[in-house]
C-alpha cells in the first residue's frame, strides 16, 4: 500500500480556517506573516500568494501561536513587536502593550515642546512615549523612569535599536532621578490607573499587574505624581497625564487643587477624555 501524502494547506485556506476558528482577520494575517518572517506591512503579499502552500513546520509554529492568541494573549507578545507613533517597538510580557490612544498624550506633549527642552516620562515601560518624543523632536533632552528593572531593559533595548538617545533611571516616580533638584519643561506619564477590583482586569491577565492597578479607585499613583510634580517643573512647565475613561474630572480636580492652571483634557481616538494636564505657575 502506497503512503498517503497530504497536500499542505494554502495560505488562503489557512487564513480562512483561522477566521472560522474565531481569530480576527488582521490577527490571523499578522501571525501568518510573523511565522513566514515577512514584515507586518506585507498583508498584500499574502493576498497575491494565497495559493502558495504552507509548509508543515511553519504550520506547526503557527498553530502554537494561534492557540495562545485564542487564549487571550496579546498579539504583540506573540510577535514581539508593536508599532507606536511610527516606531516599531519590541515588546514582551515585561511591559504593557503600547496602545494607540496613548499617542494622544504624545501629540499633546509635542504641541507644548519646541527646541532643546527637558522632558521626563514617568513609568516608561517599553519606552514608547519617551522614544516617540525623541524621534519627533531630536533636540529634546528626554529622561525616562520606571520602577521595574525588567521594563527598563526593554526600553533601553528599543532605544539602542532605534538609535535614540534617552536617559533612563530606575526607581519609583521622581525618586528615580539622580538629580534631586532636576526640573523639566514637560512631564508626561501613562501611570497605572485601574482600580484594584475593576472587572476589566480579567481581560488584561497577561500584562504586568504592577503597571495596571493603583489602589481602590485607580488614582493612587496619579495623586502622588500630581502632588510631587511641581518640585520638578520649571515655571510654566506642563504636567500631562493619561488616565482611565471615567477619571478626567477627578484628575482635573487633583491638578487644580495642586495649583496647576490652564487645566484641561484631551480626547482619544474614540472621543473619550483620555488625558488631562495643566501648567505649573508658581
Amino acid at each position: 500500500m502506497k503512503p498517503i501524502h497530504l497536500v499542505p494547506a494554502t495560505l488562503g485556506q489557512t487564513l480562512a480556517s483561522l477566521q472560522n476558528r474565531g481569530l480576527d482577520r488582521l490577527d490571523a494575517q499578522l501571525l501568518l506573516l510573523h511565522v513566514l518572517d515577512k514584515p507586518v506591512n506585507q498583508r498584500g503579499w499574502l493576498l497575491s500568494h494565497d495559493d502558495a502552500p504552507l509548509l508543515p513546520a511553519i504550520a506547526s509554529a503557527l498553530e502554537l501561536l494561534v492557540q495562545r492568541r485564542l487564549g487571550g494573549e496579546p498579539l504583540a507578545y506573540l510577535t514581539s513587536q508593536k508599532e507606536f507613533f511610527g516606531l516599531n517597538l519590541q515588546v514582551d510580557a515585561r511591559v504593557l502593550v503600547p496602545r494607540p490612544d496613548t499617542e494622544t498624550l504624545v501629540n499633546w506633549a509635542l504641541e507644548r515642546l519646541d527646541g532643546q527642552q527637558r522632558v521626563l516620562d514617568l513609568g516608561t515601560g517599553s519606552g514608547a512615549i519617551a522614544l516617540a518624543l525623541k524621534a519627533s523632536q531630536p533636540a529634546l533632552h528626554v529622561h525616562a523612569t520606571d520602577f521595574s528593572a525588567e521594563a527598563l531593559a526593554v526600553a533601553r533595548a528599543n532605544a539602542q535599536r532605534l538609535k535614540l538617545d534617552v536617559s533612563f533611571h530606575q526607581g519609583v516616580w521622581f525618586a528615580a532621578l539622580t538629580e534631586l533638584d532636576a526640573r523639566f519643561d514637560c512631564i508626561v506619564s501613562n501611570p497605572p490607573y485601574i482600580a484594584e477590583l475593576d472587572p476589566h482586569l480579567a481581560g488584561l491577565q497577561f500584562e504586568p499587574a504592577q503597571a495596571l492597578t493603583s489602589g481602590p479607585d485607580g488614582l493612587d499613583d496619579l495623586r502622588q505624581i500630581i502632588c510631587e510634580a511641581p518640585r520638578h517643573l520649571v515655571p510654566g512647565g506642563w504636567l500631562l497625564l493619561e488616565h482611565g475613561y471615567d477619571q478626567a474630572y477627578a484628575v482635573r480636580s487633583l491638578l487644580s487643587a495642586a495649583g496647576f492652571v490652564h487645566v484641561q483634557s484631551r480626547r482619544d481616538l474614540a472621543g473619550i477624555a483620555r488625558c488631562s494636564g495643566g501648567q505649573f505657575n508658581p
